[in-house]
């Protein structure tokens, strides 16, 4: 089995990297594969069973979408044949239209997806979330400069029961198509959501997928998701 962790000397804020640290708790077997930002990535020449991309920062958001543009068809040809892509914070941005900045100039993304982001670098925004995807529960944190924006958010990941979607009018938090999985949450997201990290691990093809540290990890989960709970927690 081949995870393969896109630019990770670049894609480490946040925390977001011990997704991935985690993930190798979980598959001490699997081969992990660390594609700097110089290199031609893995799954352009050759397949691959997880492909993950973290948090940036907005300078490096740019140097991404020109280091991915060549590689579009093959990445959309892997989404097609239910590769699955694990993409967290703005990375997200990437996959999307354009990117527009506070004086209205955009940077254009790989426009896989039919949505965009609007920066606001004066005001970072923080807060809490809490959904489900179908009947699992889902929280995390979210961290960001940006938000998204689009007429229809078609494919939608997490419905938010408590916070803020992809931007403050919509409750739909994130990208889900095929087996590709896209949101702005970080936390790190994998290690916050043990019952996703077991659905990630099913659908990269484990059928009875085990956890790292799964007591310690789910105790900690359930404890956390009382806190979430909690209506006298501010999302």
């Amino acid at each position: 089995m081949k995870i393969e962790v896109l630019f990770p000397e670049y894609c480490n804020l946040f925390a977001d990297s011990s997704n991935m640290k985690y993930l190798k708790q979980c598959l001490p077997e699997a081969e992990f594969i660390y594609t700097d930002y110089m290199s031609e990535p893995v799954f352009a020449r050759e397949p691959v069973d997880l492909i993950y991309m973290g948090a940036m920062t907005e300078r490096v958001q740019s140097m991404v979408i020109n280091k991915l543009l060549p590689y579009r068809e093959r990445i959309v040809e892997l989404i097609k044949k239910d590769v699955p892509f694990l993409i967290t914070s703005n990375a997200l941005e990437v996959f999307g239209r354009w990117i527009e900045n506070e004086d209205g100039t955009k940077e254009k993304g790989l426009a896989i997806f039919d949505f965009y982001a609007k920066r606001n670098m004066m005001h970072r925004f923080n807060g809490l979330v809490r959904g489900h995807f179908g009947d699992m529960p889902i929280i995390g944190f979210k961290t960001q400069f940006s938000m998204a924006y689009s007429d229809n958010f078609k494919y939608n990941f997490i419905q938010v029961d408590r916070g803020t979607g992809m931007n403050p009018s919509v409750d739909t938090e994130g990208i889900h198509v095929h087996q590709f999985y896209g949101t702005y949450l970080v936390g790190p997201f994998l290690i916050l959501n043990p019952l996703f990290t077991k659905h990630l691990m099913q659908v990269m093809g484990i059928e009875n997928p085990k956890l790292a540290f799964e007591p310690v990890i789910m105790e900690a989960y359930e404890r956390r998701m009382k806190e979430f709970m909690d209506p006298k927690v501010k999302f």
